[in-house]
Order: structure tokens, then C-alpha cells, then sequence
């Protein structure tokens, strides 16, 4: 697909997580022939969980096709998974393009549309438990895939989840130096960036953090998964 053009389209929705966003666009973006779309219901800026705004290229009615359909995931997720539009979009595309994909619990919205029935995913840990309520398979790595479906764990496997669908895009060596170009070169301070390597009192500290947000959460599953979404 070097010589072609490549219409990848991430999805917006207020309070997304912008990492989820950004990292995979800053990687995709490079790929030869890329031709990105941020859409949204409207034109206007979408707030992030960190200050930053991002504005949407295109609607979803007037976006082009996608090749590759993106979903990042946030807290925001509760209310995508219950925007009627926003799942109506992701269906259709996510029906045609040649890449199904997401970041973190943008995997909720994939399943809100019926798009991970019987597929292994992957999703952030502290929602990992809920995969089987949308139809999915659990697995719990870094970056799965399933087919044409690509599904990346929490916030800055994103990243991971980006290098993986570059390499499969448009081969290795290409992938092998976008990763080079971006100095992708991990060595965090410290190893607690799972809940297999994280002491036990930080794991404590998160777990009590995601409490009340699962429990948020799960309500606005149910209620997406009853058929009784929002069109506001």
C-alpha cells in the first residue's frame, strides 16, 4: 500500500484520553500514503482528560471511508457507549475497513457495536474482566490481534499497539524505522507498570482509584448493551 492512499480514521468523543489518541496518530500518521481523519459528531473542539483540545477534521456524516477505523478509550467511553450516532458509525465502518482497531477501553466502544463477538481483545487491566459483557475473548497482553481486528491495552500500549499495525501495513523494515525516527526506546524508571509488576501497595492505591469509575462504567455498559442509547 506504499504508493496508495491509506484513510485512517480515529474516532473523538468528549473527555477521550488523549495518549490513547495521540501516540498511535503520531506513529500512523508517518506511514506512507497516510491520510488521517479526526471525526466527531461536530466540527467543534473535544475536550481530553488533559487539558489538551483536539479538533475533528471531518462528522460522521460527511467522513471519508476508513481503511483503518481507530477508537481510543477515556472516561468519556461511558457516554460514547450510549451515543447512538457515535455506535452507528463505528458499525458501518468498522463493517468495511480493512483494519478494525483500538486503544485502552476504546475496545467498549468496538463491542457497544457488535464488533467483538467471539474476537480475542485486549483492553486497559482494570476493565479487563468486562470483555466477556461485550462478546469478546480476554487476553491479556500487550497488543492482541484477531484477524483484521487490533486491539491495544491501556494508555501507552497504545504505542506498542501502533508499531504492531504499522508492521502489518507496511512491513517491518518500514515499521522498524518509524520506531527509530520517534527514538521509541523504553526504559522507564521504575517496573510497575502492571498489575503482575506493580507493589502490592500501588496496586492497592489504583484499584481503590478505579473503584467508583468500574462501577460508573459498568452501569453505562448495561445500559448501552440494553439498547437504550442517548442521542443527545
Amino acid at each position: 500500500m506504499a504508493d496508495e492512499k491509506l484513510s485512517i480514521v480515529f474516532v473523538l468523543f468528549p473527555n477521550v484520553t488523549q495518549l490513547d489518541f495521540t501516540g498511535p496518530l503520531q506513529v500512523l500518521s508517518r506511514l506512507p500514503g497516510a491520510d488521517v481523519h479526526l471525526v466527531a459528531r461536530t466540527l467543534d473542539p473535544v475536550s481530553t482528560d488533559a487539558v489538551l483540545t483536539l479538533n475533528p477534521t471531518c462528522t460522521f456524516k460527511n467522513c471519508p471511508p476508513a481503511d483503518v477505523l481507530c477508537i481510543p478509550g477515556g472516561f468519556g467511553v461511558d457516554d460514547a457507549i450510549n451515543d447512538a450516532e457515535l455506535i452507528d458509525f463505528v458499525r458501518r465502518e468498522g463493517a468495511r475497513a480493512k483494519y478494525v482497531t483500538s486503544v485502552c477501553t476504546g475496545a467498549f466502544v468496538l463491542g457497544a457495536a457488535g464488533l467483538l463477538q467471539g474476537k480475542r481483545a485486549t483492553t486497559h487491566w482494570a476493565y479487563h474482566d468486562g470483555l466477556v459483557d461485550v462478546g469478546a475473548i480476554p487476553v491479556k497482553e500487550r497488543v492482541v490481534r484477531d484477524g483484521n481486528l487490533f486491539t491495544g491495552g491501556g494508555v501507552t500500549a497504545g504505542i506498542d499497539f501502533a508499531f504492531t499495525l504499522a508492521a502489518e501495513i507496511a512491513g517491518d523494515d518500514v515499521a522498524k524505522g518509524l520506531q527509530l525516527g520517534l527514538e521509541y526506546d523504553p526504559a522507564p524508571p521504575f517496573q510497575s507498570g502492571s498489575p503482575d509488576k506493580a507493589p502490592p501497595e500501588a496496586l492497592a492505591r489504583m484499584k481503590k482509584f478505579y473503584g467508583p469509575r468500574k462501577a460508573a462504567f459498568k452501569e453505562a455498559l448495561i445500559q448501552s448493551l440494553s439498547g437504550t442509547k442517548s442521542h443527545s
